[in-house]
C-alpha cells in the first residue's frame, strides 16, 4: 500500500515538474528540487538510505557526468576555433558563390552546409556567429523572415543527429550506448530526413515568394579578410571522420581538428600567437556552455534517484505500459509536439523525467529509447522551440514574432518527427 501511495506522489510531482518546465521555469533549480523530493520519498519508502543519498545521488550523480562535461567544453572550443579562424565564414562564402544566380539553390545549399558544420560544432556562440552571416544572406535572397530563421535553425538541428558533443550528453543518461555503426546508420538517415524536409519546405514556400535578386550585392560584400584556404574547409568533418572511421575518442578528434584549423589558417605563427588564440577561444567556449554545464551537473542527481525509486513505478506502470515497440513509436510520432516548451518529450526539459520513468519500468531497451527520445529533443526542442537559447536569439535578431516562428516550422518539424520515429522502429524496434 505504501509503495502505491509513494508511486502516485512521484507521478504527481512529475506532472507538477512538467507544468513548471512548460511555464519556463529554471530547469537546473527544478531538477535539484525534484532530486531532493524524490530522495525524501525514496527514504520514506525504505528504498534509499542516507548513505545512498549522499554517495550515489548528490555526489555520484555530478561526478558521473564529469567526462561528458569535458567533451562539451572541447566541442564548444572547436566551434569557437571554426568561427575565429574564418573557416565557417569561408565555407558559407564559397557556398553562396556556388549557388550562382539561383536564389533557391543558394538557400538550399546554405542549409545543407549549415547542417554539415553542426555535425561537429556545438554551442550557442557558434550558432550565433554563423547565423549573423547566413541570415542576412537568406533575407537578402528574398526569403521571408520566419522561413529564413526556421530553415537556418532547423538546419543547425539536423547536424545534431550525429553531433559528438550532443551524443555524449545523451550517453550520460544511457550508459553503455555507443557512437557506433548501429547508431550512425540511424543518425545520418535522420539527419538526411530533416534536411530533405527543410529543402521541401523552402521549395514549397519560396514558389509563392518573389525572390530579391539584389542578394548578390550582399553576398559579394562579405568581408574577404581572413579567408581560409580551401584545404581548411574540411575542418568541420575531421572530428566526425576520426570518430567514425578510425574510432577515435571525441577529445583527441577535437584537438587534431582544432590545431589543424589554427595552423593551416596561419593563426599560429609563434608561441605568443598560439598562447593568445588558444586561451581566447577556449575561454569563449567555456563561457558559451557555462549554463549548460550547470544543468548537466544537476540532471544526473535526478537520474540516479529515479533509478533507485524504480520499484514504485514498476508497481504502478508496469501493467499498463505498452510493451509493443510499434505502439510506443506511433504514440511518440503523434505526441511529438510535446517536445516543445521544455515538455515531457525533450531531454532538456521534463523529458528527462519521462525517460527516467520509462527506464525504471524496464519495458524497453536503451538502444530503442535513446533514438526515440532523441527525435523530439532535436527536431522539436533544439530546432523549432523558442525556449532554446539560440532559437530565441534568431527570433530577436530577425525581428520575427514567436508566433510566426512557431507557425513557420513546427508542422514541418512534426512531419520530420513522424518519419524519423518510423526509422527508429525500422532500425531498433523490430
Amino acid at each position: 500500500m505504501l509503495e502505491t501511495v509513494i508511486g502516485i506522489i512521484l507521478l504527481l510531482t512529475f506532472a507538477g515538474f512538467t507544468f513548471y518546465a512548460v511555464k519556463g521555469g529554471n530547469l537546473m533549480i527544478g531538477f535539484l528540487v525534484m532530486a531532493i523530493v524524490w530522495v525524501a520519498l525514496g527514504m520514506v519508502g525504505g528504498v534509499i538510505t542516507w548513505e545512498q543519498a549522499q554517495k550515489v545521488v548528490f555526489q555520484g550523480g555530478p561526478e558521473s557526468w564529469g567526462a561528458t562535461a569535458v567533451v562539451v567544453i572541447f566541442g564548444s572550443w572547436f566551434g569557437q576555433v571554426l568561427v575565429k579562424t574564418g573557416v565557417a565564414s569561408t565555407i558559407i562564402r564559397k557556398t553562396v558563390e556556388l549557388g550562382g544566380d539561383k536564389p533557391m539553390v543558394t538557400t538550399i545549399l546554405l542549409c545543407f552546409v549549415t547542417g554539415l558544420i553542426f555535425t561537429s560544432t556545438f554551442g550557442a556562440g557558434a550558432v550565433v556567429a554563423i547565423g549573423v552571416i547566413v541570415l542576412p544572406i537568406l533575407l537578402s535572397l528574398g526569403v521571408p523572415k520566419p522561413l529564413a530563421v526556421s530553415s537556418y535553425l532547423m538546419s543547425v538541428g539536423s547536424g545534431m543527429y550525429v553531433n559528438l558533443v550532443l551524443f555524449k550528453q545523451m550517453q550520460g543518461i544511457f550508459e553503455g550506448f555507443q557512437y557506433d555503426n548501429n547508431y550512425l546508420k540511424f543518425g545520418f538517415a535522420a539527419m538526411a530526413v530533416q534536411l530533405v524536409v527543410i529543402f521541401i519546405m523552402i521549395g514549397v514556400r519560396l514558389r509563392k515568394t518573389n525572390v530579391n535578386h539584389s542578394w548578390a550585392a550582399t553576398a559579394g560584400s562579405l568581408n574577404n579578410d581572413g579567408q581560409a584556404p580551401w584545404y581548411a574547409l574540411f575542418t568541420p568533418i575531421i572530428p566526425v571522420v576520426l570518430a567514425i572511421v578510425f574510432k577515435w575518442q571525441p577529445i583527441p578528434a577535437f584537438l587534431v581538428a582544432s590545431f589543424y584549423a589554427l595552423f593551416v589558417t596561419g593563426n599560429i605563427k609563434s608561441y605568443k600567437d598560439c598562447e593568445r588564440i588558444i586561451t581566447k577561444t577556449f575561454y569563449d567556449g567555456v563561457v558559451d556552455v557555462a549554463s549548460l554545464l550547470g544543468f548537466l551537473f544537476i540532471l544526473p542527481m535526478f537520474n540516479k534517484v529515479s533509478g533507485l525509486n524504480a520499484v514504485f513505478f514498476q508497481g504502478i506502470l508496469g501493467e499498463i505500459m505498452p510493451s509493443s515497440t510499434l505502439l510506443i513509436c506511433i504514440l511518440f510520432a503523434v505526441i511529438a509536439p510535446l517536445g516543445l516548451f521544455r515538455g515531457p518529450l525533450t531531454v532538456f526539459g521534463a523529458g528527462s523525467a519521462t525517460l527516467a520513468i520509462l527506464n525504471s519500468v524496464g519495458t524497453f531497451s536503451a538502444a530503442f529509447l535513446f533514438p526515440l527520445i532523441y527525435i523530439p529533443t532535436i527536431t522539436m526542442n533544439i530546432s523549432c522551440c523558442p525556449t532554446q537559447s539560440w532559437n530565441l536569439w534568431g527570433i530577436n535578431y530577425s525581428k520575427t514574432t514567436t508566433k510566426e516562428f512557431l507557425t513557420s516550422g513546427v508542422l514541418w518539424g512534426w512531419a520530420i518527427c513522424a518519419i524519423n520515429t518510423g526509422l527508429v522502429y525500422f532500425f531498433f524496434g523490430r
